[in-house]
């Protein structure tokens, strides 16, 4: 196999959590690819590699649709984050979070740091609407074509049609108050835990507004998840079979 074929083991791995149609897919395409895309919902999960300084970041993407809602608990098994998303203009996505999507998170690592991420910010708040300064990758990949009226238009939202503000549903407030009761489900102590306002962000997949922020503050947070990771795969080192296979036909072909 050739040596840039090869899958890069990740030194950690982080889940993102939500009902359907508040972002989680989009806002990993932000981060990602540096764009904006409209994407169907997710079938099951999708897998990321990200890499991130040395380290491998493993990003899974995972379905909000209620029939793929076992898979959860399957994927944060050995989660040292998990990203719980709602939709900012939608209670009910944060409720959801609470009723349905945090009992998947048991199977995390103990020590998993949990971010609580309110989307589509650009609908409730003047300030997400505009990209951050200096970002190439806020275009969607409608306007990196040079004719534009051959690219299909994404269903604009009501917001972008009539210039008017949604109605706010969730506050940031919401978010804190629900941070603190995760960590009382998971039996934290919230003066040793991460404080909530480190881990609780509003952004928007379509400007890219905090959506670097969210994920760069995330990794620094798991930091001492990936040099553990590191050093057990040091002290436990896997066997790479393809290697092994190359050497095994080698010493058999030296053989009388």
């Amino acid at each position: 196999m050739p040596e840039g074929s090869k899958m890069k083991k990740p030194d950690v791995k982080v889940v993102l959590l939500g009902d359907m149609n508040v972002g989680k897919s989009s806002l990993l395409h932000r981060y990602t690819e540096r764009k904006f895309k409209d994407t169907i919902s997710t079938v099951g999960g999708a897998f990321y590699l990200k890499q991130w300084g040395p380290y491998n970041v493993s990003i899974w993407d995972t379905a909000g649709r209620e029939q793929f809602h076992g898979l959860g608990s399957l994927y944060c098994r050995g989660a040292a984050a998990v990203i719980l998303t709602y939709d900012v203009t939608n209670w009910q996505s944060l409720a959801e979070l609470e009723e349905r999507f945090l009992s998947l998170t048991d199977t995390a690592n103990h020590d998993c740091i949990y971010a609580l991420v309110g989307n589509k910010a650009d609908l409730t708040d003047a300030s997400a609407q505009l990209p951050p300064e200096g970002d190439a990758g806020s275009r969607t990949e409608c306007e990196d074509e040079e004719v534009l009226s051959a690219c299909p238009t994404p269903p604009a939202s009501p917001a972008s049609l009539t210039g008017v503000k949604l109605h706010k549903q969730v506050t940031r407030e919401d978010a804190l108050a629900l941070y603190g009761r995760i960590l009382r489900y998971k039996g934290l102590d919230e003066k040793n835990s991460v404080p909530a306002e480190k881990v609780c962000f509003e952004t928007s997949a379509k400007t890219g507004y905090n959506v670097d922020s969210l994920f760069e503050t995330l990794f620094d947070l798991v930091l001492p998840s990936m040099l553990r990771k590191r050093h057990e795969n040091k002290e436990s080192p896997t066997v790479d079979l393809e290697d092994y296979r190359g050497t095994h036909k080698r010493s058999r072909s030296a053989c009388c």
